[in-house]
């Protein structure tokens, strides 16, 4: 299909030519010229084909009932047609003729016999625009109705603003945070707030819903729940093929879209969804872009049927018993193959029955619950029909394929090679015998590829790895994978992960040869080994950035530990000091009541004079001083115990000893006199502290 500049550049250099040949009541609309021109039969043929062929070289239709149908529903306005089946990305062509466009009468050759030639004269043609035509590019409005609950919100935006800016705008109008705010519909799949509208190639008019699960319900919140599981639910949809009477047995997700459906129908049937007739959808089904979990569909299974639309002019051509259009006879013969699949008949489907026939057993079970348990049967399959020399498959879901060669450390990571089988196709036979099973290939990938494998034959595979590719490397891949003819496959995928994203290297198809496909392998190799070296250089700096700071957070912990640790001791030692003074303090306080309570309990001290015996001793303290007192000699020994014990020497710590003769006197009998112990008239005594 054309580009863009492509197109503009083709429209204003035909228009030129184009419009030079009508006459007022054949030309387009908006191109007015003199009345009473009149054109040749030869010229008016002419005109007709070369803006049927201009208009398919600009949107890709081939077609051309659907050519003609189009570019009569617009009256044969070449810019209208155009921009009604590829919306711009720049705006709407429009022509340039000055102020607005004048309408004029419609163009329909069937209604217009070629007339005679005209005589010769100055005025019989309109002469040739001599100025190029000027294609404007003028900012491109979207409109978009976005549903949220009960509400609908109209919003009108340039396609180059982004998917935040819709965001924002509908923060404003239904006071939702943008972070709370899933917003859905869109017919890529979910997108970025930075998108650019302009690169979603959207049309003019479009419907958006509003997803908040953070948020609770404004009244129920058991209707939330329900439409969340049954937004985790999956749906299994029996679709019918009417024109050829098969069924497809499909399983999706409560939140895949309607219009999902239909273009997994499209890879499945090759109606494009334009064409695409149902029969079962309920009633509230209004939306392509409902999910299914709201659409009202039966749980766990419904029925629908799909056949393709037959367009006005197929209609035309099969009430005739002839066709009379000239200007079809030169394409015909061509068409009658582009759209034999339109009465069921597939070469692909035909060849396939004949040759599935003839094997035993399946590649892949139809419908597995578990990827891995599909994967063991391949290879199981593939080692019974191709012997045991063939790549290691791995085994596992492809997001475990993920892991095992992206999600490692750089100098481990490999590449992902993804082997795409069908069992219809004329080429996979021998691509799998003499190059995937080739002893250099398999060598190859096993030393430097992760290799997983999937079937496609069956329909309920395929429609499950397009999901699973749309999820992984995104709506361009998928669709590449989508348009492929059954007979280029089998396809070798070649995968290299990045920091953000999954990047596919290239798309092996089958038609190739062992050389070809080792120097494709290899090239693949060199990209990513470039790759690699950064990445083993940005991972060996962050390694070596986090062990410095492993060790830094290692010598700080253990810095840490140690003043802890001299606090602890210096807070036991403090502790214990207190401890023992307290210690020390009681025992000093008990030891000063006793002595308070030995002195006041003493008798008083007899005067020299006195007419009993009085002995006077005098005791020598470990310090040097001296004690000196008089006692009854009638006095008790114990009474000078308690003596010496109230000036602070209790006579269980010091022992009280005379000098001659030297004896112990505490080893005496504490209830003897004075006078029985000797201690009369007067003596020396002094203290020792005992051991």
């Amino acid at each position: 299909m054309a580009s863009n500049m492509d197109r503009e550049m083709i429209l204003a250099d035909f228009q030129v030519k184009y419009l030079a040949l009508f006459p007022s009541h054949l030309q387009p609309r908006g191109f007015p010229v003199p009345e009473g021109w009149l054109l040749p039969s030869v010229c008016l043929s002419t005109a007709v084909v070369c803006g049927l062929g201009f208009y398919t070289a600009c949107t890709g239709i081939e077609n051309i009932d659907e050519a003609i149908t189009l570019l009569e529903q617009n009256n044969w306005d070449l810019v209208a047609a155009i921009n009604g089946v590829i919306p711009q990305e720049n705006g709407i062509l429009q022509s340039d003729y000055g102020g607005e466009t004048i309408p004029g009468p419609a163009f329909d050759p069937a209604s217009h016999p070629a007339p005679s030639p005209a005589p010769s004269s100055s005025s019989a043609f309109r002469p040739v625009i001599p100025t190029r035509q000027i294609i404007e590019r003028q900012p491109r409005m979207l409109d978009f109705r976005v549903e949220y609950r009960d509400r609908n919100v109209d919003v009108v935006l340039e396609d180059s603003c982004t998917v935040g800016e819709i965001k924002q705008i509908l923060e404003n109008e239904l006071q939702i945070p943008v972070s709370k705010m899933l917003l859905k519909g869109w017919k890529t799949g979910d997108v970025e707030d930075s998108m650019v509208l302009k690169s979603l190639h959207l049309p003019k008019n479009n419907s958006l819903y509003v997803l908040t699960p953070d948020l609770p319900p404004p009244s129920s919140s058991s209707h939330s729940g329900a439409l969340q599981e049954s937004l985790n639910q999956n749906f299994m949809l029996i679709i019918t093929h009417r024109e050829v009477q098969r069924e497809y047995n499909l399983n999706f997700s409560g939140s895949s879209t309607i219009q999902e459906v239909k273009r997994n129908v499209y890879d499945l049937t090759s109606i494009p969804v334009r064409h695409q007739l149902w029969e079962g959808w309920p009633t509230s089904a209004t939306d392509d872009s409902m999910c299914l979990a709201e659409s009202g569909l039966s749980y766990p299974c419904h029925r629908l049927t799909v056949g393709r639309r037959s367009s006005p002019a197929q209609t035309r051509e099969q009430s005739e018993e002839q066709s009379t259009d000239v200007h079809m006879v030169s394409d015909s013969d061509g068409d009658d193959f582009e759209d034999a699949s339109e009465f069921g008949v597939d070469d692909g489907e035909v060849f396939g029955m004949a040759s599935s026939a003839l094997r035993k057993s399946p590649m892949m079970p139809e419908n597995a619950e578990n990827e891995g348990d599909a994967l063991l049967q391949f290879t199981a399959e593939f080692s019974s029909r191709y012997g045991d020399c063939h790549p290691v498959f791995f085994i596992g879901s492809l997001e475990a394929a993920f892991q095992e060669a992206f999600y490692v450390k750089a100098r481990d990571r490999k590449l992902l090679a993804i082997y795409l089988h069908h069992d219809e196709s004329v080429l996979t036979n021998v691509f799998c015998s003499q190059m995937l099973c080739a002893e250099s290939i398999v060598s190859y990938l096993s030393q430097n590829f992760i290799t997983w494998a999937w079937d496609l034959t069956k329909d309920a595979n395929r429609a499950r790895f397009l999901t699973m590719c749309n999820r992984h490397f995104g709506s361009v891949v998928a669709q590449t994978i989508r348009t492929q003819k059954t007979d280029q496959f089998p396809l070798f995928l070649i995968i290299m992960g990045k920091r953000s994203s999954n990047e596919v290297l290239n798309v092996i198809q089958g038609n190739t040869t062992v050389d070809e496909l080792m120097m494709r392998l290899m090239a693949a190799m060199e990209i990513f080994t470039a790759q690699q070296q950064e990445d083993i250089k940005d991972e060996d700096e962050r390694e070596a950035r986090e062990n410095v700071k492993r060790e830094q957070d290692e010598a700080y912990r253990l810095s840490l530990e140690a003043d802890r640790a001299k606090r602890e001791a210096h807070e036991r030692e403090m502790a214990e000091q207190f401890r023992l003074e307290q210690i020390r303090k009681e025992q000093e306080e008990e030891r000063e009541a006793i002595r308070l309570s030995l002195e006041q309990a003493l008798p008083p001290e007899p005067k020299e004079e006195d007419a009993e015996p009085v002995s006077k001793l005098r005791i020598r303290t470990p310090s040097g001083e001296f004690l000196e007192r008089r006692f009854l000699a009638s006095n008790k020994l114990q009474i000078v115990f308690d003596f010496v014990a109230s000036k602070g020497f209790p006579w269980d710590e010091f022992k009280l000893l005379s000098t001659f003769p030297r004896r112990d006197i505490t080893q005496l009998d504490p209830n003897k006199s004075l006078l029985e112990v000797k201690l009369f008239p007067q003596e020396t005594l002094f203290l020792e502290a005992k051991e």
